[in-house]
C-alpha cells in the first residue's frame, strides 16, 4: 500500500466526498473534532493561514489534517511555527500506521506549503496518552508548558525543523535531523 499525504486543493471530486465520510471513534471527538467541524474551518473563510491535508492510501483518503499560520494561527503559537489541528484517522484504518504516515509526511508537507516556518506546533490534551506516545515517538518534544484548554488541560508539544535558528517560544532540546534522516531511523 502506498500513503501519500495530498493538500486538500489537490483533491478530485470523488476524494473529496470520501473525506466527508472519515469517522473518528466517538471517544476521539473530544480531542480531534469530527471532520465536519475541520471542513468547517478549512472551506468557511478560505485564505492562506488555513490549508486541509489528506492521508490518502491507495489512493483513497483515510486520515486528515489541518495546519495553521497567521492570521489563523492560535495565540500558543510562534508567529514562526505552522500548527497542527483535527488530526482525524478514519476509525475504519485506524491501527495501520496511518497516524505515523501522516506525521512523518507532515514536515515535509508543511513547509512546501510554506518554506519560512521554523518549526511544528499542536496543543494536545494532557490526558490524551495515545496521541502524546504518537508525537513522541516522531521527534515532537513537551514543552514543559500546560494550559487549560477546552476540555481541560492541554499540553504544548513541538517539532523544529533542523535548519531552523533557535528562537525564544519554540520549544528547545528537541533531537530533530532533517526528515530524510528521520525517516531513515522509522
Amino acid at each position: 500500500m502506498t500513503a501519500r499525504l495530498v493538500p486538500y486543493e489537490h483533491l478530485d471530486a470523488l476524494q473529496r466526498q470520501q473525506v466527508q465520510a472519515i469517522e473518528v471513534h466517538p471517544e476521539q471527538i473530544p480531542f480531534s473534532g469530527d471532520i465536519h467541524g475541520a471542513l468547517h474551518s478549512l472551506l468557511s473563510k478560505p485564505g492562506p493561514g488555513v490549508k486541509g491535508f489528506a492521508l490518502l492510501a491507495d489512493d483513497v483518503p483515510v486520515a486528515f489534517l489541518l495546519l495553521k499560520r497567521p492570521p489563523a494561527l492560535p495565540a500558543w503559537a510562534d508567529e514562526h511555527s505552522a500548527t497542527l489541528h483535527a488530526l482525524q484517522v478514519d476509525r475504519r484504518a485506524q491501527g495501520r500506521g496511518h497516524g505515523s504516515a501522516c506525521l512523518r509526511a507532515l514536515p515535509a508537507a508543511a513547509r512546501q506549503a510554506w518554506p519560512q516556518i521554523r518549526a511544528l506546533e499542536l496543543s494536545v490534551d494532557a490526558t490524551n496518552n495515545a496521541a502524546i506516545a504518537l508525537y513522541s515517538k516522531h521527534g515532537w518534544v513537551d514543552s514543559g508548558e500546560a494550559y487549560k484548554g477546552r476540555i481541560g488541560y492541554e499540553r504544548r508539544m513541538g517539532w523544529v525543523y533542523a535548519d531552523a535558528p533557535h528562537e525564544k517560544g519554540l520549544p528547545s532540546g528537541n533531537p530533530l535531523v532533517s526528515l530524510a534522516d528521520q525517516s531513515s531511523r522509522q
